[in-house]
């Protein structure tokens, strides 16, 4: 590499290079584009708030393609008919570069860039003949090689239509809800309903709606189109974000995405695609998603486990995105609580329906995203202090939310019997929880055998509600303990007529209704009794519940809810969520054809076919992590105030 080419990979790698470099897709920091052929340009909408857009130069019109797309050629595919070879290019030789054994970490950047400013000749000085051609990758094709190793012809065998009518039907619903920026798929959309003259925001693509769908197509070996929606949503983390003059912090991730075809500033008969993100600035009630970044977190670690290919978590930018929704979360504050305090709607319950706080779902998400960005961190001297402090949060959020949200008739018994206004360091009624809290319905509905984490705890308010997906995702990361595990199963199976009954699954239970709904949901018409987030039943849960049961080896509880679902799906066309207590209507604003209704079935079927792939999505508690918990219960967490000790591994 000529002297020239050196000092231009220098000044990458330090951050030096000027705005109007264009680099590759996959060499994405905050100071890199793409290549010349997907060059990109940063812009401010011509509206008074600002923000920056992906742009995509065409001299005809370019079009944001949703579609069927299919694994062709090297590296799996997904590209668009007219340019495959220069992305196709760069994105193979980034997979030699990282995939060397013999290669360090740090020294993978430092060969992918090289490799990059090979391909991009820089200062002009790389000789051609270093460069594959599309030629050779055409050669390639046509060897029959694909990016995972395998042959076209085992690939097609991979790919061939199952014999179950309802997953052939769900894969091609799947794959032509596939949205396509720059002629790569980057997600899919929240919904394709062909029935629906006012698609509001159900044509962009959800953080957390592409999670199924990402796990669907990591099931399937199909890894390009998880890893393109990891990074374009990584370089949309950065963009300026403001509500009325007001940003919030660094690191948080955007709601959704929406590919837009624009005409250029200087040329009418041009147009470019801009990805266009929404972080609660145009959503409905103005929400921040708290749950986007915590996702985001978790589907890197299973594209990792999946497809075998770490290089794109030891990716610098990648390892900075972590670090910034660490910090995001991780931020001092007034609380004196370990769990994140968020606003209502804050998560996939998105409307106002009470769960303002400290609610279950974010925190088994949080406790989630804190393990899987322990395993992927990079240790070094600017990462020691965070992990440090994730440590140090890992064990009191796990002892907060097992000791203090578990509820079963032992619990429910010793809060009937609490004593109130008690003023001291030695309260046992710590919440100052008022026993005529305690609702009539959850008396007889408690099983003699089960339990489960409510749903919310606040100064004098617990939230005794059933919440699924936080209960089912502390089974998956391991925030509830083994026992408990057992126990939230027990109880779904004891109550299977309540939040199964003829469609899985509820998001919550009971339903708010009369005079409770009208102050909690401020008389939502869409958050009805048994409707929609206020007891509605879901289908994409069936994932959560297949992974949960699966893990506890109770996958016949998985079975039994999806024998129970495909009876329905598939001739009711795939529905949002269902009403009714027992979940027999199609919801009365429910989109069909929902994306995530769609994967999550398909997840659950590969899931149970495949026990062992659910291990991408679980996570466990090492060793210290229990040590760590067991010290706390046997030293009596009332203890005395005094300065801390310095040489403890956790500060509590």
């Amino acid at each position: 590499m000529s002297v020239g080419t050196s000092e231009a990979v220098l000044q990458v790698l330090s951050g030096a290079v000027s705005r109007p470099l264009r680099g590759n897709l996959y060499l994405t920091s905050s100071d890199l584009r793409f290549p010349s052929k997907f060059h990109i340009k940063s812009g401010k909408r011509r509206a008074s708030k600002h923000m920056q857009f992906f742009k995509h130069s065409s001299t005809v019109k370019s079009q944001c393609q949703i579609g069927s797309y299919w694994n062709k050629g090297l590296g799996g595919g997904f590209y668009g008919k007219a340019a495959v070879d220069r992305l196709m290019l760069l994105s193979c030789k980034c997979q030699q570069a990282e995939s060397a054994s013999e290669i360090t970490a740090d020294q993978k950047n430092g060969a992918w860039f090289v490799d990059s400013a090979k391909t991009l000749n820089l200062n002009g000085t790389v000789d051609m003949p270093n460069i594959l051609e599309f030629e050779d990758l055409q050669q390639a094709k046509e060897e029959g090689l694909t990016s995972n190793g395998a042959t076209d012809s085992e690939t097609t065998n991979f790919r061939k239509v199952s014999v179950d009518p309802i997953e052939d039907e769900a894969w091609n619903l799947l794959r032509d809800s596939v949205v396509y920026y720059c002629g790569c798929p980057v997600g899919t959309i929240a919904a394709n309903d062909p029935t629906s003259s006012n698609m509001l925001n159900y044509d962009q693509v959800f953080i957390r709606d592409f999670i199924p769908s990402g796990i669907a197509f990591l099931l399937k070996g199909e890894y390009d189109i998880v890893r393109n929606f990891i990074l374009h949503t990584l370089q949309l983390q950065s963009w300026e974000k403001t509500m009325d003059c007001y940003s919030p912090g660094q690191g948080l991730m955007p709601a959704s995405f929406k590919v837009r075809t624009v005409p250029l500033d200087d040329d009418e008969s041009a147009t470019e695609e801009v990805l266009d993100p929404d972080f609660g600035e145009a959503a409905i009630g103005r929400v921040a998603p708290v749950d986007s970044g915590l996702w985001w977190i978790i589907l890197l670690r299973a594209y990792g486990k999946c497809s075998g290919d770490l290089s794109v978590q030891e990716r610098i930018d990648v390892q900075t995105g972590i670090k910034m929704i660490l910090r995001l979360c991780l931020a001092d504050g007034f609380d004196m609580f370990p769990t994140l305090l968020v606003t209502d709607g804050s998560c996939m319950i998105d409307r106002r329906m009470g769960i303002h706080g400290h609610p279950l779902e974010i925190q088994a998400l949080f406790y989630s995203a804190l393990l899987c960005a322990r395993e992927m961190l990079a240790p070094d001297d600017g990462s020691n202090d965070l992990i440090r402090a994730l440590n140090n949060r890992l064990v009191a959020l796990s002892f907060h939310i097992r000791e203090y949200y578990w509820l079963d008739l032992r619990k429910l018994n010793e809060i009937y019997r609490y004593k109130t206004e008690e003023y001291s360091y030695d309260a046992v009624n710590k919440f100052n929880i008022y026993p005529d809290q305690i609702p009539p319905w959850l008396v007889e509905w408690v099983p003699n055998k089960g339990g489960y984490l409510i749903g919310n705890l606040q100064p004098a308010h617990m939230d005794f509600r059933f919440f699924s997906l936080g209960n089912l995702w502390s089974v998956v990361s391991g925030l509830a303990t083994r026992d408990q595990s057992h126990a939230i199963l027990d109880l779904i199976e004891a109550k299977w007529a309540d939040l199964v009954a003829d469609m899985p699954l509820k998001i919550s239970y009971p339903a708010l209704e009369g005079q409770e709904w009208q102050i909690i949901t401020g008389s939502d018409p869409k958050n009805t009794p048994w409707s929609y987030h206020n007891a509605g039943s879901w289908p994409t849960l069936l994932w959560q519940f297949t992974v949960a049961c699966i893990k506890m080896n109770r996958p016949e509880m998985a079975a039994k809810a999806i024998e129970v679902a495909e009876k329905r799906l598939s001739r009711d066309k795939w529905p949002e969520y269902y009403d009714t207590k027992k979940g027999k209507f199609i919801g009365k604003q429910s989109r069909l054809f929902q994306t995530w209704s769609i994967a999550g079935y398909l997840v659950a079927k590969l899931l149970l076919a495949n026990p062992t792939a659910a291990d991408c999505l679980i996570t466990d508690e090492d060793s210290e992590l229990v040590n760590a918990f067991s010290c706390m219960i046997s030293a009596n967490p009332r203890r005395k105030r005094g300065k801390k000790n310095l040489k403890q591994p956790y500060l509590v």
